[in-house]
């Protein structure tokens, strides 16, 4: 972000600044920890890497790499950001669990426990 564009809340009294906050995104490069606060554009390198806007809490749930069709919540209900965004946010990666799941199996399998 430009220096000019840096709001005063993000500078502290040394003149240091906070690198973290109004990040974008890479296409080519690792996406960064998926927080609970990841549906703002303030909140991290949350910047959309083309758009000029945060990533949508979907897209944050796909870098999570849980299926496009996930349903977190049922349709009667109504979208609560930041609910949405703990349980997005707080959750272990989908393809990451299932790799330690199949390693604790094989483990549990090759040791008789």
């Amino acid at each position: 972000l430009p220096e000019a564009l840096l709001a005063d809340c993000h500078r502290r009294v040394s003149g240091e600044t906070y690198p973290s906050v109004y990040g974008r995104m890479e296409w080519n490069s690792l996406a960064p920890t998926i927080t609970t606060q990841c549906f703002g554009y303030g909140n991290g390198r949350f910047g959309h890497p083309e758009q000029d806007r945060a990533i949508t809490l979907r897209e944050a749930a796909m870098l999570q790499t849980f299926p496009k069709s996930y349903k977190f919540i049922p349709k009667s209900e109504k979208v609560v950001f930041h609910i949405l965004g703990r349980l997005i946010g707080n959750a272990v990666p989908v393809k990451l669990a299932k790799s330690i799941g199949c390693e604790f199996i094989k483990h549990v399998k090759a040791h008789s426990l």
